[in-house]
């Protein structure tokens, strides 16, 4: 080196590092939130350790992915959804949130995220738990930790499990849909007056009917519904038109003779039933014969139409249809299922004709209108229904009333609404139409509901106008297919006892399908 002369140095240029963007998931749940804290605290804490990463040009991004009452056992959460979204689309360079459990509890849903994440070359670090999964050893610490979050889910799980049967043992509402008839009140179902009287009237419409598409037919001329509640979000549930499904659900709930549901098992209720337990277990009975008459109505390819209504009159046992073949020929008969199954020492038995005793049956159903003795019963029974029906008019009458002051009120803030403009007006006049729908339903049922408790008030069933009914009905028959007959006698017919050694036939027939036979007779005339 010369001396005097100097060496020209060359400036040493720092290259900033790149701009990584980190997206915040937080997430509170119901069972966690004394334990983490709330979502302001986590995003607190997260953000807190994000600014100490500067240098290494961690930047947080402005979007909130904030998840406030959902468990991490499912992935079906709106702001996961959009965090997602975001992975996807590019927009995220690491993922940092409180602890790996605010993401997932479940090991399946969190083994699939960092698979995306891993796709789409975006990190996940965890604050709390000092990992990184861009290192071997932060995706080892990792599945570790979730295979931890994922027992400790399952633990929490099956002790709730626990103690929803311990209390269900005890007879405590445990919680699920509000059914109709109760509300909800600190933790324990209490009966609503005017929801139970409609209960009642569901089950004696069934009683009467004997069909569950009939039964919900009834339900939605008169526009009942199922329960209608307020969530614990605030949200309100209206109720839905009733279907075969949710019919057959209703009927039964134990719940509505005091009584909860545990597996196969029922134990007493701490709640008051609506239904008392002789009417509850008619139509359990009911609904246990209609679902085996369904198959045997399939199968009843011979026309049997004493089949399942037919009981001996020695021993009581029910008498089965059978046939047998003799020359080419078909004989029908029906026999004692005693007397076939264990011999004539355990019952003399009872053996006739399928189409004699089928014929004199039919007989004496054609000629109901002309018995005093039947018509008599029909109209004490429609006098005690209509005893029973009353209460439950009035009940119905003071919702309906109640339904259209409430929908009223509704319909004059909507009004309001749509006039003062605005991007909702779309949504608010849809909303505005199904309120003046459900009003017009409303009014139209109010006017029924009050025509029949003028009838009720003035009008006496005259027997002299049901014994014409009923006679007019005779000519029917012979129009009839038979399955149509088969249902029709199941319809006035409890049961049909017959007794060979007396040659004696006992008819036992139904009051209420009797009524409802009238009235098809007399709207057919």
């Amino acid at each position: 080196m010369t001396p005097g002369r100097t060496r020209s140095r060359t400036p040493t240029t720092v290259v900033p590092p790149p701009t990584l963007r980190v997206a915040v998931y937080c997430r509170q749940s119901v069972l966690s939130q004394q334990e983490f804290g709330s979502i302001q605290a986590q995003r607190e804490a997260v953000e807190a350790y994000i600014l100490s990463q500067r240098a290494e040009g961690w930047v947080a991004l402005p979007e909130h992915y904030d998840d406030g009452g959902f468990s991490g056992a499912t992935t079906e959460r709106p702001a996961f959804q959009r965090l997602v979204a975001d992975v996807e689309a590019g927009k995220i360079d690491i993922l940092a949130t409180y602890r790996i459990d605010r993401v997932s509890r479940s090991l399946a849903d969190f083994t699939r995220f960092m698979e995306l994440l891993d796709r789409h070359g975006v990190g996940f670090v965890s604050t709390t738990q000092s990992f990184d999964t861009r290192t071997s050893m932060g995706r080892l610490t990792l599945n570790i930790l979730a295979s931890f979050s994922q027992f400790e889910r399952e633990s929490i799980s099956e002790r709730t499990r626990d103690k929803m049967s311990a209390s269900r043992r005890r007879g405590m509402w445990t919680g699920g849909r509000p059914v109709l008839g109760y509300d909800l009140r600190d933790r324990r179902l209490v009966v609503n007056p005017d929801e139970a009287e409609r209960v009642r009237a569901i089950f004696r419409l069934y009683l009467e009917t004997g069909s569950l598409i009939a039964t919900a037919a009834e339900l939605e001329r008169r526009g009942w519904a199922t329960k209608s509640w307020t969530t614990c979000r605030g949200t309100n549930a209206r109720g839905n038109r009733f279907t075969k499904g949710t019919l057959h659900g209703l009927l039964r709930n134990p719940l509505y003779v005091g009584r909860v549901r545990l597996g196969e098992e029922t134990f007493a209720g701490a709640h008051a039933p609506i239904v008392d337990a002789a009417t509850f277990e008619t139509v359990q009975q009911m609904l246990r014969e209609h679902r085996r008459d369904g198959g045997r109505e399939v199968r009843n390819r011979w026309g049997a139409l004493l089949k399942g209504l037919l009981r001996c009159g020695v021993c009581g046992a029910t008498m089965a249809h059978t046939f047998s073949y003799k020359r080419g020929r078909t004989y029908r008969y029906y026999a004692c299922l005693r007397l076939q199954n264990e011999g004539a020492a355990a019952c003399p038995g009872s053996r006739v004709s399928a189409g004699a005793i089928e014929g004199l049956v039919v007989e004496r159903v054609r000629a109901i209108g002309g018995d005093p003795a039947v018509v008599q019963a029909t109209v004490e029974a429609a006098a005690a229904a209509r005893a029973q029906r009353t209460p439950e008019l009035v009940a119905e009458q003071r919702t309906l009333r109640a339904d259209r002051q409430r929908l009223e009120a509704e319909r004059t803030n909507l009004l309001a609404a749509v006039g003062g403009g605005g991007p909702a007006v779309a949504s608010l006049t849809t909303r505005l139409a199904e309120v003046d729908e459900r009003l017009a339903a409303i009014c139209e049922r109010d006017h029924a509901v009050a025509a029949e408790l003028a009838v009720i008030a003035t009008g006496e069933v005259d027997c002299e106008a049901l014994a014409r009914a009923l006679a007019e009905f005779g000519p029917l028959w012979d129009q009839l297919v038979v399955g149509e007959r088969c249902r029709l006698l199941r319809l006035v017919l409890e049961t049909v006892t017959y007794d060979a050694r007396t040659d004696e036939l006992g008819l036992r027939f139904r009051p209420a399908g009797i009524r409802v036979l009238a009235r098809d007779a007399g709207r057919s005339a």
